[in-house]
């Protein structure tokens, strides 16, 4: 059975926020606006994700 895997999509700059949501958004595979990162959905990345929801969008693939 393959795994999920998630579309993530930076939609806004990091500037002005803490700099461990800047360090999630690195460990994601981001830093810069519109760049996106294909994951494989398990916890721990799910958890990074709820800590920068505002910052990224998610897509299941």
């Amino acid at each position: 059975m393959a795994e999920k895997t998630l579309r993530v999509t930076q939609v806004k700059s990091s500037i002005g926020y803490k700099k461990d949501q800047l360090a999630t958004l690195k460990n994601l595979g981001l830093g810069k606006i519109g760049r996106s990162h294909e994951l494989v959905d398990n916890e721990c990345v799910r958890g990074m994700i709820f800590k920068v929801k505002h910052l990224i969008e998610v897509e299941e693939i």
